[in-house]
């Protein structure tokens, strides 16, 4: 049975497994810059809020890591906030740069999509990745995951905030 979601009412297929609380959290391989490849074990032993999204220069989008940056930016330093996107490096570049967003980092996964098929969040029909958060303890436990069906809702904060604060 396909996994679906929905941007403005229509169905897009979502490719890879979904991934649940309670399951090791996947491997993958995603670039920060230019060249520079990032996967899980570069975040080793800090809780990581995987906070994917469309595309950074959309408004929901820019809300979501906005938030996420601005909540977890209170939190002890054990705390990794990464937003993934098919974006470019240099546009997550420039967007951190022009919103001010520090604390976050931010993954392109446009190369092979590696995360989007290890987290099931690649979009078939576009090649982007599904709206989604998941969050991982220092264990590489996913103790979060959400998958938001309709690509132009924002995802529980609250819910993902009290994990996380759980966890450190």
């Amino acid at each position: 049975m396909n996994r679906t979601v929905t941007m403005k009412g229509n169905p897009l297929t979502l490719t890879g497994g979904e991934v649940r609380k309670g399951d090791p959290a996947p491997d993958f391989s995603a670039l920060m810059g230019p060249g520079a490849k990032k996967s899980l074990a570069d975040f080793e032993g800090k809780v990581k809020v995987f906070n994917v999204v469309v595309s950074v220069d959309t408004p929901v989008c820019d809300v979501q890591t906005r938030r996420f940056s601005d909540e977890m930016g209170a939190l002890s330093g054990d705390v990794a906030v990464i937003t993934v996107s098919m974006d470019l490096p240099f546009a997550q570049a420039r967007y951190a740069k022009d919103a001010c967003i520090e604390g976050t980092l931010c993954l392109s996964d446009h190369m092979d999509a590696s995360f989007g098929k290890a987290y099931g969040v690649l979009m078939e029909e576009n090649r982007l990745l599904a709206r989604a958060v998941f969050v991982v303890d220092k264990d590489n436990t996913v103790c979060h995951a959400e998958y938001v069906k309709e690509i132009a809702d924002e995802p529980d904060y609250g819910t993902v905030i009290e994990t996380v604060k759980s966890l450190v």
